[in-house]
């Protein structure tokens, strides 16, 4: 037999060992192809060693749930649905112990961060954000920047982050004020209302007391002033609003 037709014959039987070793690959799962690979097929294990990249891809994801604009009911429901999608998706394995390849393997949650920008908005959907952050904040740190204004109902959400990963621009703008609400119809409905709006008021006093270094006399002082009160970065850190001027 010619050598060049018995060249072609080889490569065709090649060709065809590689098409039936990809079918077969493609019929096992990720768990069996990862068996036979450890196993060898000879007997002899084989090593599988980490990627040397610096990190997995889901640590390079950007991680980030944007509040930026007027707090409203809206903005809570997409603020509400991002934390707790980056908290489920957002956990990996790792060693107890790096160093020890025996040590127990544990369960990480990556962080969150969250991007602040507002005038403020509706006090109610401030309170379901900040609610929502305590509760994811039990599994993983949630990171928050202030960027640009911080303001009103925005200075409540950046200063419920995980303490020490408060963040906030140099040339950023704080602003913290009594709240803002009007009422109308008859006398009996406006009373229940201005009692509503002092209830929002004082639990509004107690988060900003919890969630920052102020203590509540140091907050109603700022609040009978009765105008805005305007803060910069250094400000906002010195009060415990942020931790960090970036």
């Amino acid at each position: 037999m010619p050598k060049k037709k018995k060249k072609e014959e080889k490569i065709q039987e090649e060709q065809v060992q590689e098409e039936q070793v990809e079918e077969l690959e493609e019929e096992l799962t990720d768990e069996e192809l990862l068996e036979q690979l450890a196993g060898g097929g000879d007997g002899k294990s084989i090593i599988l060693l980490p990627p040397m990249t610096g990190g997995s891809t889901a640590e390079k994801k950007p991680r980030v749930v944007p509040v930026i604009g007027d707090v409203s009911e809206r903005m809570a429901l997409e603020v509400v649905a991002g934390l707790l999608t980056l908290r489920e998706t957002g956990k990996k394995k790792v060693l107890a112990d790096p160093t020890d390849m025996n040590s127990e393997i544990i369960e990480k949650s990556l962080p969150i961060e969250m991007i602040v920008s507002t005038f403020g908005g509706s006090a109610l959907d401030m309170f379901g954000i900040c609610d929502m952050m305590r509760v994811v904040q039990e599994e993983c740190p949630i990171i928050t920047t202030g960027i640009g204004k911080v303001m009103s109902a925005g200075v409540l959400i950046l200063a419920s982050g995980t303490k020490g990963s408060r963040r906030i621009g140099r040339n950023t703008r704080v602003m913290i004020h009594s709240v803002i609400a009007g009422a109308h119809g008859p006398i009996h409905n406006i009373e229940n209302e201005v009692e509503e709006i002092k209830w929002v008021q004082e639990r509004y006093i107690d988060v900003l007391v919890r969630e920052t270094d102020m203590t509540r006399r140091m907050v109603k002082k700022l609040l009978d002033k009765k105008v805005n009160i305007y803060l910069d970065a250094q400000q906002a850190v010195d009060f415990g609003i942020a931790d960090i001027i970036i």
